[in-house]
């Protein structure tokens, strides 16, 4: 599968940390769990350490963000780890050990439970995904729950990010044809139009153009090479296949191979994409598809905590 631009995930991670656009993410999220606890009710000051054991298979993923939850928020305990960040876990295994004082860990345990459980369940269930799709990519959405915890969570199952937000790429729809092509009533010159408008120099890299239709196919695809070949460039344009089976996808794929289209484009199906209609999807011709189902509505990863050791 050739690399796609939907790949966002080294403006999330970089360097071996968490860039400053997903730093900040983070710190909104685990502010607003810890503010929710209204602080955690009692406990003593004895030291204890924690076991964090897994009741389920599945995929671990949040460890960077789990510490960033505890040093911002319970600097007094300590984690060990005894697996990485995507590592596999089996029922029983051994995720991490915590240290300090009762009160805190007893404080952070459900925040801490919660974002290793939800993040683990995404990066479980995206593995899923991936490896029914084979050779088509599969992107989350940008309708999330925890914003950019839900997207790296993603990429660790190994999915596709998609766009961070409705900044990180230019994405052209249906309500904003209005604006881009005022006064066209037809939907396939109106699509032509939008696409000429297009600022190569700042866009060229990842443009999503949404299409309903063959025609809106063609005329966008059709458009972008002419655009394409008058700078010399070599970028393709994803096309959004809205809300469209695999067969109309399929009839698409046909369409632009017949007009010498297909070099130019990358085709995302998406709307009402399910897993059991994988395999049709991998028939259609499309490189990718994105789906919501990756994040929301996900079982999260069965993760317990044990105290195991009691320092008096």
């Amino acid at each position: 599968m050739d690399a796609l631009p939907h790949d966002r995930s080294e403006l999330l991670f970089r360097g071996g940390h968490p860039s400053q656009k997903m730093t900040e993410s983070i710190d909104s999220w685990t502010l607003a769990m810890t503010t929710d606890e209204h602080g955690g009710g009692e406990g003593s000051d004895l030291q204890i350490t924690g076991r964090v054991s897994s009741k389920g298979r599945g995929i671990i993923s949040g460890l960077f963000v789990t510490d960033r939850l505890i040093g911002a928020h319970f600097p007094s305990c300590r984690i060990h780890w005894a697996l990485k960040e995507g590592d596999s876990v089996g029922d029983g295994d051994e995720v991490l050990r915590i240290s300090g004082p009762s009160g805190e860990i007893l404080r952070c345990e459900r925040i801490l439970l919660n974002i290793l459980g939800r993040m683990s369940g995404i990066s479980t269930n995206t593995q899923k995904w991936v490896s029914e799709a084979r050779n088509i990519g599969i992107a989350c959405t940008r309708k999330t729950d925890w914003g950019l915890l839900d997207k790296w969570a993603v990429h660790v199952g190994g999915g596709l990010t998609h766009r961070l937000s409705r900044a990180d790429a230019l994405m052209i729809k249906e309500n904003d044809l209005a604006s881009l092509a005022p006064g066209i009533s037809d939907e396939c010159t109106a699509v032509g139009v939008a696409v000429a408008g297009i600022d190569m120099a700042s866009h060229a890299e990842f443009v999503v153009v949404e299409v309903r239709d063959e025609c809106q196919a063609l005329a966008a695809s059709r458009r972008w090479e002419e655009m394409q070949e008058e700078l010399g460039g070599c970028e393709r344009i994803v096309l959004l296949l809205d809300n469209m089976t695999p067969d109309m996808c399929a009839i698409i794929h046909s369409s632009l191979i017949e007009k010498g289209l297909r070099e130019w484009c990358i085709l995302e199906g998406s709307g009402g994409v399910v897993f059991d209609d994988l395999n049709r999807w991998q028939a259609s011709g499309v490189d990718l598809v994105s789906t919501s189902a990756l994040n929301r509505g996900v079982a999260p990863l069965d993760l317990s905590m044990k105290v195991i050791e009691v320092v008096e």
